[in-house]
């Protein structure tokens, strides 16, 4: 047991939001927090971690935390890489963005909800943030799947930054291996493009490790964006 998490053996995926895993003699289904296909990551046999819920009336009794590649622990929770990306703003660990002040989760504007918003600067700042667990090639990489939602996020961040707003992408590494980032063209060409189109427009696109200390959500250092 690690951090409280308890040990399995990853099965199958039955589909986006549970899995089959093998903890001690049981076969269970438990809740899977990412819904991309992290098939390069979720092979059969391979070790996860698992966090029992505290909640007795949910379907699953556990959720798959983090899964072993490459001799590592990989955060699988999305929402981990937007925990991070806030608790670094709160500590003014992010150097891109000093001293924000009105941070902001989920904030909400029209026709879309950015993950997070603050002032810096006299600037409004508004972060989309994306979770990265796909090393190929030696590169980070994103998506792991055709996302027209991202593609659609980048064009909001298009808008605001030609109205007078900074506009930010984070690019989280959920993997410790990962060196440098960049666009998956093979798995998306269509938002490597609009990745390409949005830096020409003056989004800022950065890439943060995140802490590879099991349960500690915070970024540690920036990463190469290759473009």
């Amino acid at each position: 047991m690690k951090n409280n998490l308890i040990e399995g053996i990853f099965i199958e995926r039955s589909n986006r939001f549970i899995a089959e895993v093998l903890i001690g003699n049981d076969v269970k289904k438990v809740h899977v927090a990412n819904t991309g296909r992290c098939k390069e990551l979720l092979i059969p046999n391979v070790k996860v971690l698992l966090k029992k819920s505290s909640n007795p009336n949910r379907k699953t009794e556990y959720s798959l935390n983090y899964v072993e590649n490459k001799g590592v622990w990989v955060n699988l929770i999305s929402v981990s890489a937007n925990e991070a990306v806030y608790n670094s703003l709160l500590a003014g660990d992010i150097d891109a963005i000093p001293n924000p002040q009105n941070i902001t989760r989920e904030y909400s504007m029209p026709g879309t909800r950015m993950d997070l918003f603050c002032i810096n600067d006299s600037f409004e700042v508004y972060i989309e943030v994306k979770s990265v667990t796909l090393i190929k090639d030696d590169y980070l990489q994103f998506p792991d799947a055709p996302t027209q939602r991202g593609v659609k996020h980048l064009d909001h961040l298009i808008k605001l930054k030609k109205d007078g707003k900074r506009a930010i992408i984070i690019f989280v590494s959920q993997h410790p291996l990962g060196k440098k980032f960049k666009a998956n063209v093979e798995n998306d060409p269509k938002f490597a493009v609009k990745l390409e189109e949005a830096k020409k427009c003056g989004v800022e696109i950065l890439a943060y490790m995140a802490s590879s200390e099991i349960g500690l959500l915070k970024l540690t250092n920036s990463i190469p964006v290759i473009i």
